[in-house]
């Protein structure tokens, strides 16, 4: 109940009376702007050419493919376009290759995407806006789920999750981000353990060194959602593998502050947690069911959502699988740890 709905709501009212504003103004610095890459043959032309097309300086801006040891023809479609950098690696996951291409560029800002996205004409330019802000260390997009048709395709979800990281934004910093575009000034850069992923270690990591990581909503980028809620419950078990490494051995809850702890703990510690605590729900409703009519109340309301779920109403089976998702990724981790390799998705 906290964490899906009365941790939002807090943040809600909170935000209307005590926000704090990120300073931004027309700037144009030096970018380097890095796809990291991996057998992306179908789709890295149309990306370089995006980029290409970006209202942005071109004097300024350094477009590097980063290849995670690509077996198909990307290098070599990136190489085809002038002034494309890019850079070969060993096999490593995305991580390394995105260290590697920070290291081999310098541009006073680095911004990242992946090769399945395209983003606005202006996207680059509104993104780098809050680096006026000499307080601000890293900074996120929104990212626009489409059909190939580019009509909106944005589910509860998403929207929820998109208006909550909002909110997280004017109270401070964001507590997790995503691959599509986000960017950070080369100086705040740091390089983080390959298994644990930018999105979600380096919001929290810019916070515990002094700094804000915040949420530009009018840069914006555009992906295809995942076709089913079957593959996105694939999707999801691999990501919450990693958010359990985070958790367990990425030492989150250091020199956070009170607020921004709250939401840390609020808003991943707690989602990561929901499957363990739904089941944990379930047991006790069920042991306890002949104690008062609470706890009947209770079981029913979750017998009710899982028969949605079987019955495949859209929203209620989105949520158990994801909250189940949680636990078999948990099971997971402790079972064979988590990989620092990849695999992009297909569309």
């Amino acid at each position: 109940m906290w964490t899906h709905a009365a941790y939002p709501a807090f943040a809600a009212l909170l935000a209307r009376v005590r926000t704090r504003p990120v300073r931004a103004a027309d700037v144009e610095p030096t970018v380097t702007l890095i796809i990291t890459a991996y057998n992306e043959e179908p789709v890295i032309a149309r990306r370089i050419e995006n980029l290409r097309a970006l209202d942005y300086p071109q004097d300024k801006l350094q477009i590097v493919v980063t290849s995670d040891a690509s077996t198909d023809r990307t290098e070599e479609i990136a190489l085809s376009y002038p002034g494309v950098q890019v850079v070969t690696n060993p096999k490593g996951g995305k991580v390394a290759a995105q260290d590697r291409a920070v290291r081999q560029t310098d541009g006073e800002i680095v911004a990242f995407s992946d090769a399945n996205s395209t983003w606005a004409p202006d996207a680059l330019r509104r993104l780098v806006r809050s680096f006026a802000d000499p307080d601000v260390a890293y900074v996120m997009g929104r990212l626009n789920l489409t059909t190939p048709s580019g009509d909106n395709k944005e589910g509860a979800y998403w929207k929820y999750e998109v208006w909550l990281r909002g909110l997280e934004s004017q109270l401070g910093s964001v507590t997790g981000g995503y691959g599509s575009i986000y960017a950070l000034r080369r100086s705040d850069y740091i390089e983080v353990d390959s298994r644990f992923g930018h999105d979600l270690a380096l919001p929290y990591r810019m916070v515990q060194r002094g700094r804000r990581a915040v949420y530009e909503p009018t840069a914006n980028a555009y992906e295809a959602p995942t076709p089913s809620n079957e593959s996105e419950y694939r999707r999801k078990i691999r990501m919450f593998e990693h958010c359990w490494l985070i958790v367990l051995r990425g030492k989150m809850m250091r020199r956070l502050g009170a607020l921004y702890g709250l939401e840390i703990v609020s808003h991943r510690l707690l989602r990561y947690a929901s499957g363990l605590l739904h089941v944990v729900l379930l047991g006790t409703s069920i042991a306890l069911v002949t104690h008062g009519w609470v706890y009947a109340a209770v079981l029913a309301a979750q017998l009710a959502l899982l028969a949605a779920a079987l019955a495949g109403v859209g929203l209620a089976r989105y949520y158990v699988l994801v909250s189940w998702a949680t636990v078999v990724a948990l099971v997971n981790y402790l079972r064979r740890g988590v990989p620092a390799g990849w695999e992009p998705v297909r569309e």
